[in-house]
């Protein structure tokens, strides 16, 4: 029967210094392995393929109202969960009444989203 030795005495602290080095080793070693991270490419030219102003505003301004109508649906089911499971608990129905108005903010963030970026886009002459 073969027995396998037990190394009690490593100290967690030393494995999580193994640890912590060699993970930044791999990561010298694959930053370093990809020629255009490296520059080890002299063929070619780098281009940014950066957006006009106007198009990461527009951007913007999509992913803006999006994650606010987003957020707003949800206070608006939370609202109605809330109301439904009230059961005349004046508290409940407080809560409830307050996720309904953060619903409505949201949906009128959502609304003057675009008339905010166009404002913006104005002022830093887009």
């Amino acid at each position: 029967m073969l027995s396998v030795p037990i190394f009690v005495s490593v100290r967690p602290l030393v494995i999580r210094r193994v640890v912590r080095v060699g993970t930044g080793a791999v990561v010298v070693v694959s930053v370093l392995s990809v020629p255009g991270v490296a520059q080890a490419d002299p063929v070619g030219v780098v281009v940014l393929a950066a957006n006009s102003l106007p198009v990461v505003i527009a951007n913007l301004r999509n992913l803006l109202m999006g994650l606010l109508a987003g957020i707003a649906t949800l206070f608006l089911v939370l609202a109605g969960v809330y109301w439904a499971t009230a059961g005349g608990d004046p508290s409940q129905v407080e809560r409830a009444k307050s996720a309904l108005r953060n619903a409505l903010v949201g949906y009128g963030l959502a609304v003057l989203a675009p008339v905010l970026l166009q404002l913006i886009q104005g002022v830093v002459g887009g």
